[in-house]
């Protein structure tokens, strides 16, 4: 036989394969919109929708996309959305789509810099709990945001976090910060970490692993990621990080990964089964992010924190199950911050 006829041989079988695996999630009753492996949003979304539905300002409501989500969120229960952008495009664009805007208010201004001044404003005087970013740049909005009229900074760093639902790994898996902060300097850092350690704290992780990622697992003066990763450990042990068990430096095979870890005779509490991936900079956690995405089937929701607010940052690609869990994470996020305060 020769090699052409054995690969084609192999692909024939791989086919068979492959098609067969098809038709078994075809005639498994997995819930619906999920498919094997997934499935961990399910439990802080439905959490979500047991709270009142959540007064957010959807900024420049002005595509499709954006007006189906906030009108299949306030459906779902989770959200109640004030709708801030030009009027006319809006009901322009809800009867193209065939959309309905009953039941949903519209607060009319010119163009989307005005959009996002407004829901701003509306956020720091506790008309809306959170903000939902429609048809502009994230830039327009979180500038306004981190305006120094806008009262919606605090001491803390504001930060991205993906929560993400890998199939291949055994739990939820948060990646900080893909999204926002370029190249994070330790005390900025510190921040990331903090946020995200309070998020999965919130959903239920009490004590959370975080491995402070680099490209390898020893501190190397020529590599500042290994350094910075090294001084996050010990401010975690000494709490200037609370709430979490905080390693680093390790690379992605060994935070993840207990047989890479083993294989390297690394001795960590957090090796082989991170709960956050603390990245070094925007571009190494985005690419993870959308590497995971794209070739592992995972789904990515995210969430800005460190704000007064919780700021919903979509993206056109994201599913109806992303942006749910996206508006379940605000929703739980808010009803914290709402809490009152405890008088010490």
């Amino acid at each position: 036989m020769t090699y052409s006829q054995q690969s084609l041989r192999s692909e024939r079988r791989r086919g068979r394969s492959c098609r067969s695996l098809v038709e078994s999630c075809k005639t498994t009753d997995w819930p619906k919109d999920m498919i094997p492996g997934h499935g961990r949003y399910d439990s802080f979304v439905r959490r979500a929708i047991s709270i009142s539905p959540m007064r957010t300002a959807v900024v420049h409501p002005c595509s499709e996309e954006t007006l189906r989500s906030a009108i299949d969120l306030k459906t779902r229960g989770l959200l109640d959305p004030l709708l801030i952008g030009p009027e006319h495009k809006i009901r322009a664009i809800a009867e193209a789509a065939a959309l309905s805007l009953v039941g949903l208010d519209i607060e009319p201004v010119e163009h989307s810099h005005a959009a996002a001044d407004r829901a701003v404003e509306l956020a720091s005087i506790g008309k809306v709990e959170a903000l939902m970013k429609g048809s502009l740049h994230s830039d327009e909005l979180l500038s306004a945001v981190l305006s120094p009229a806008s009262r919606l900074r605090t001491e803390r760093r504001i930060s991205h976090v993906y929560v993400m639902d890998v199939p291949a790994y055994s739990k939820l898996l948060v990646i900080t910060d893909a999204a926002i902060n370029i190249r994070p300097n330790l005390d900025q850092k510190r921040d990331i970490c903090q946020n995200a350690i309070d998020l999965m704290r919130l959903l239920g992780v009490e004590r959370p692993l975080v491995a402070v990622l680099a490209a390898v697992e020893t501190v190397n003066s020529k590599m500042p990621a290994t350094l910075d990763a090294a001084a996050l450990t010990v401010m975690a042990a000494r709490g200037q990080i609370e709430g979490a068990i905080v390693d680093g430096p390790l690379a992605f095979d060994n935070a993840i990964s207990i047989k890479a870890a083993q294989a390297k005779c690394i001795n960590s509490q957090v090796a082989g089964q991170a709960d956050i991936l603390l990245v070094p900079d925007l571009d190494a956690g985005n690419m993870m992010a959308k590497q995971l995405i794209y070739f592992a089937g995972a789904d990515a929701a995210g969430l800005v924190l460190g704000a007064r607010v919780p700021i919903i940052l979509t993206s056109r690609s994201d599913t109806a199950k992303v942006r749910m869990a996206s508006a379940a994470l605000a929703v739980l996020t808010a009803a914290k911050l709402n809490e009152p305060k405890a008088i010490a």
